[in-house]
């Protein structure tokens, strides 16, 4: 009998190949033979799961996937696991992937923002991540707001924008040694005490 193939398992190992790739060198580096390489497939494999630019997209999606998954764990071990100020902090401290182990995130979702700037298709992949993690900023506000922990003379919107900012900012400054993981958390630390007042 042949044997059975785990395609979201393949299409993750493909993902995370592509994703060292591009953190060691770049996104043209991530050519379907040099991907094939890193994650032991065949290079008709990585042609059957994917084109390049949806290669380059499932990479993205991994990404994303990793924030989540990193966010839901240090929520749910937290004290206070249900709190709007614990949810916003973890979450912007997990986007700015400032951690060693997120090393290979930041450089790949730097890269993309780059990628982005000369390929048309890219920029409206990377306008669509941003979109959605300023409609899940604006969220986590509104919700702090209803619990009574987010200050009730914050402007939800422009202070939703103000701390995206933050957070890409202090991503570039880690990934480039400008700041450090503890400095790059304690900056978002200060900025949601100052919208709960605590």
């Amino acid at each position: 009998m042949p044997r059975q193939v785990d395609h979201d398992a393949r299409r993750s190992e493909i993902a995370r190949a592509v994703c060292e790739l591009i953190a060691e060198r770049g996104i043209e580096a991530a050519t379907l033979r040099e991907t094939a390489d890193r994650a032991g497939v065949s290079m008709g494999a990585v042609q059957r799961a994917f084109s390049k630019d949806g290669m380059l997209r499932c990479a993205l999606d991994h990404l994303s996937a990793q924030i989540k998954q990193r966010a839901t764990a240090r929520i749910e071990t937290s004290p206070e696991p249900k709190s709007a100020r614990t949810l916003l902090t973890v979450t912007l401290q997990e986007l700015v992937f400032a951690d060693p182990d997120q090393r290979v995130a930041a450089r790949v979702w730097l890269a993309f923002v780059s990628h982005a700037a000369t390929r048309a298709e890219f920029a409206e992949v990377i306008r669509t991540a941003l979109a959605d993690t300023l409609d899940l900023i604006v969220w986590l506000l509104e919700f702090g707001r209803s619990t009574g922990e987010i200050r009730d003379d914050v402007v939800i919107a422009p202070t939703a924008r103000r701390l995206q900012l933050l957070v890409d900012g202090l991503t570039q400054h880690v990934v480039l040694g400008h700041t450090t993981a503890a400095a790059a958390h304690a900056e978002v630390d200060a900025a949601v005490r100052e919208l709960t007042g605590m």
